[in-house]
């Protein structure tokens, strides 16, 4: 990543802010903010204060603000507005024991063993389900919640997510092979958190679901033709908080359109709270609403014999 120690280059802005060239051009000339310096080729550099800004204001527009209210205000008007925002839309996941405190210790004394033989620890002492539900899922809120502050830096972030990551993977690993419905887990093009996917399967493959696991980043299409590849009963997307959810509903009606009727297509994360209800599409707030979810799913192996038999019933 090109960078110096005065700031961050647009192309650097773009990727860790969620902002695109474009859009930090045209508010630099219609609003003068951003203003970045230049470096001694004339190329833009973005000093910390001003990403912490943007980061603000990025979470604020998903969250429905338009730029003009937004870009006049100063660091602390933007934190009372986020403030208010995550008052008004609390974050669904459950909260376990108070012992992230200890956890972001790690991470903010760059301790990446520590962090991770703490997890470890946890992990082993209450068990997969546990892990996510009362361990890995508020972390990740208050890590989310910080970076979105400006409170911490992006590479410690990315260090929650690797360990988390890695131990996840190992639990998921112990699970033997679910005979339930099978899942397919992904997200659509640009939205690069695999986190969310990862605590899913967790939990759905306890509950006895088949679960394939995708990745990030798959074109729908792509999404599509996996679905009938696979033999998929549901189709299952996680959006981030960062995903601007404006663009939710129009990516999952173009995807409904192009899976058979059959499969449901559940769409899950932070971002898919604050959505409105789309027709043929399960939005799920919670890890709980997904349990439930996965519970009242027939899967198609035991859905094909029951519609031939209503086939070969005679009619009266």
């Amino acid at each position: 990543m090109k960078e110096s120690v005065s700031g961050l280059t647009i192309t650097a802005v773009e990727r860790e802010v969620g902002l695109s060239k474009d859009v930090l051009r045209v508010w630099e000339r219609r609003y003068g903010f951003p203003s970045p310096m230049r470096d001694a080729h004339g190329e833009r550099l973005y000093p910390p204060e001003q990403v912490r800004r943007l980061r603000l204001i990025k979470r604020l527009l998903d969250q429905g603000l338009r730029p003009g209210r937004l870009l006049g205000g100063t660091a602390e008007e933007l934190e009372a507005l986020a403030s208010g925002a995550m008052q008004a839309n609390p974050s669904p996941l459950r909260e376990g024991p108070d012992d992230a405190g200890e956890l972001l210790g790690c991470l903010r004394a760059h301790d990446a063993a520590g962090l991770y033989r703490a997890l470890q620890q946890r992990l082993a002492q209450i068990g997969l389900a546990s892990f996510v539900q009362d361990a890995i899922a508020p972390l990740a809120t208050r890590v989310g919640e910080e970076w979105a502050r400006g409170d911490m830096e992006v590479f410690e972030e990315h260090l929650f997510t690797e360990v988390a990551t890695r131990l996840l993977r190992q639990g998921i690993a112990a699970v033997p092979p679910g005979q339930g419905p099978v899942v397919l887990l992904t997200t659509v093009p640009e939205e690069a958190h695999s986190l969310g996917l990862l605590m899913g399967e967790a939990m759905l493959s306890l509950r006895g679901a088949h679960c394939i696991n995708l990745g990030t980043q798959v074109p729908l299409m792509d999404i599509a033709r996996a679905a009938g590849a696979y033999g998929a009963d549901v189709v299952a997307l996680s959006f981030s908080s960062g995903f601007t959810t404006r663009r939710i509903p129009e990516l999952l009606h173009r995807l409904r359109g192009s899976l058979p009727r059959p499969v449901r297509l559940w769409a899950a994360g932070a971002a898919v709270c604050r959505l409105r209800a789309i027709e043929g599409v399960d939005l799920l707030g919670s890890m709980d609403e997904a349990l439930s979810a996965l519970d009242a799913c027939v899967p198609a192996a035991e859905q094909r014999p029951m519609q031939a038999q209503e086939r070969a019933r005679p009619t009266r």
